[in-house]
């Protein structure tokens, strides 16, 4: 069942509770709106009390402008206060950014855990991120949010023709819905570099994860593992940008109650 919770701006902020036992909040990536991460959460909620919820902008949850990363960290405050003790924090993609940041600016977390956040480590890549905020920007600007579909499915390697089946198909209409947030993801990654300076004031533990055999992610995880203090780093058996709840829960499992 959907509850909500007001956040100190007054945006309603709609999240799913589940399980019992120690509390852990899921924060989601790019063009979702809690649904990417469900399958996980119901693995992780055998063990767990967890609060999987819709970023503002998302799905049953509120929006109200201007945006600022900071909004969301009151998003998570508010979140964090409807458990009854130190939440850890598990944060997909850009929402691992998200919860890296929270943990950055004090917020009242436990351990922290994130998968394939996507910092930029090479120049290049990080130029091809700076271009594509500016399309996107650009899109935003003139309301063609399928085009702004269509930047972050390129920026994602996708090719024209996934793009083109893509908007194509019944899902187009809900990622359109959903592409205004992706401003909001880009704010949440800024100049795209991990921002070691910030992440060296996180004194909690963090597992940094990626998929194996991954020659994106696993540079910017190897660089945010050098510049967290109290890091781990973990390859998981199998690739994919949406890890297999069956690989992951247990580690999360371990990784939590250790």
């Amino acid at each position: 069942m959907t509850a909500f919770v007001r956040s100190a701006d007054g945006t309603q902020i709609a999240f799913t509770r589940s399980g019992a036992g120690p509390p852990v909040v899921f924060v989601g990536g790019g063009l979702d709106d809690g649904t990417e991460n469900g399958p996980l959460a119901a693995a992780l909620s055998e063990w767990f009390t967890v609060v999987n919820y819709a970023r503002r902008g998302r799905g049953a949850s509120g929006d109200t402008p201007p945006y600022a990363v900071d909004r969301e960290l009151e998003d998570l405050t508010a979140l964090l206060a409807t458990v009854s003790a130190a939440a850890h924090l598990f944060g997909a993609s850009s929402g691992g950014a998200l919860a890296l940041r929270a943990a950055a600016a004090g917020l009242p977390v436990a351990r922290v855990a994130v998968y394939e956040v996507p910092y930029f480590t090479d120049e290049a890549a990080r130029a091809a991120w700076l271009s594509y905020v500016d399309d996107l920007v650009g899109s935003l600007a003139a309301d063609c949010r399928g085009d702004a579909v269509a930047s972050f499915m390129r920026l994602a390697g996708a090719g024209e023709a996934e793009i083109e089946a893509a908007r194509a198909a019944p899902v187009w209409r809900s990622l359109e819905a959903l592409a205004p947030t992706l401003a909001y993801d880009a704010a949440c990654l800024a100049d795209g570099r991990v921002p070691a300076e910030s992440l060296a004031s996180v004194t909690q533990p963090v597992l940094v994860a990626t998929g194996a055999l991954d020659p994106f992610f696993a540079p910017a995880a190897d660089a945010l593992t050098a510049a967290l203090p109290a890091a781990q780093r973990l390859m998981l058996e199998h690739p994919g940008h949406v890890a297999d709840p069956a690989i992951l829960a247990p580690v999360l499992r371990r990784f939590y109650l250790s």
